[in-house]
């Protein structure tokens, strides 16, 4: 059976199907005319660079362990590896919808082993009609075949339709424009019309050059405040009324902040100081759970898939040896087990600020 998505891309672009490539469908990136360097430049906005901290940290704080017949062998090489950089670069994937990251090899002793892993710039790769990454060196429009075991294909939520994964940063691209255009006509705004506005009255009997020299000292007072002027020349200083202007500038910016905390953490409560009830606040950190584990499991097929390539290279075969991530529920219940076995077995009570302090609780609660 004919592949349909192959045929439609043959159809749509002529000269992708020749190169052997698949157009890349991100709407942002065709109608912008930007390229992964403005989505870069994006990372630049305090609001975005705070949310996807936020969004990082929930994986990236997380203990971890390694299971499976070369456990030991994994967590030792880990030791000297910087993993936490890895699944850092691995949870880029998510802003850019994919992220090749190099693997550098090196002997050591009887063993060959990753000394380091980098990721590297979208531009340089493209996805082929077979949906296999290829790297194209210098610019060059054909690309070459990756070397086994050399990088990691990392996407973020791939499918057929979107083979590059999707890329949260395209869902920021509009907002944050818009966002720095209102910013800029806020600054322009108070430019104009922050400062009192100086009027100089003159008679209708006073000369050209009279009238000139007060409007440079007119200049001049927003340096020195001080006019010397006759008797018959009236002068006030006018505020200006335009708080329906500043309010438009402030809402579109809020409304843009909203934009972005929903496209990276799908809720804004966790980045946004307002008005919520507790039930609010409790089902936006529900969601935010729900994304952590979602990321965690991006993190840990790509680390698994370095797992996988260091025991084939060393040992031959694959085996069970596995990463994963120990979620809070996991810790929770591990350290609970833990405490009432201490109680239990120990004859040892807990006092109420420590279960307080431990579990969460509040002072209501405990007894």
């Amino acid at each position: 059976m004919k592949n349909i998505y192959n045929e439609i891309v043959k159809f749509s672009n002529g000269f992708s199907s020749l190169l052997d490539a698949i157009p890349n469908p991100d709407s942002v990136l065709r109608k912008s005319g930007s390229t992964y360097a403005g989505y870069r430049e994006l990372l630049y906005d305090a609001h975005l660079w705070s949310c996807i901290q936020s969004r990082k940290s929930g994986t990236l704080s997380a203990q971890y362990e390694v299971i499976g017949n070369r456990s030991q062998f994994i967590t030792e090489f880990f030791n000297s590896f910087d993993i936490h950089r890895l699944a850092e670069d691995i949870l880029d994937s998510i802003l850019f919808g994919f992220q090749p990251i190099e693997i550098y090899w090196e002997n050591k002793g009887e063993y060959t082993l990753p000394y380091k892993a980098i990721s590297k710039p979208q531009e340089l790769f493209y996805i082929d009609i077979e949906g296999k990454l290829r790297y194209r060196p210098n610019g060059q429009a054909k690309g070459v075949k990756l070397p086994e075991m050399k990088f990691l294909d990392v996407r973020n939520k791939p499918s057929h339709s979107s083979p590059y994964g999707i890329a949260l940063l395209s869902k920021c691209y509009w907002p944050i424009k818009f966002k720095n255009g209102g910013i800029r006509f806020w600054v322009n705004f108070m430019e104009r019309y922050g400062m009192p506005l100086l009027i100089g009255k003159y008679s209708r009997g006073a000369s050209k050059a009279e009238s000139e020299r007060l409007a440079e000292e007119l200049a001049g007072m927003t340096e020195d405040s001080v006019i010397v002027a006759p008797n018959d020349i009236d002068i006030s200083m006018e505020e200006p009324h335009r708080y329906s202007s500043v309010r438009l500038y402030s809402e579109m910016i809020k409304l843009s902040n909203s934009e972005v905390s929903k496209a990276i953490l799908s809720q804004t409560l966790t980045t946004e100081v307002g008005n919520g009830s507790k039930a609010a606040a409790e089902t936006h950190y529900k969601i935010r759970n729900e994304i952590i584990k979602s990321d965690m499991r991006l993190v840990e097929s790509a680390i698994n898939t370095l797992i996988g390539y260091i025991i084939k290279l060393n040992f031959g075969l694959a085996d069970d040896t596995h990463f994963r991530y120990i979620t809070e529920e996991e810790n929770l219940d591990t350290k609970l087990e833990r405490d009432l076995k201490i109680q239990r077995f120990g004859n040892i009570n807990f006092s109420s600020e420590y279960w307080i302090k431990q579990y969460g609780y509040s002072r209501e609660d405990v007894v």
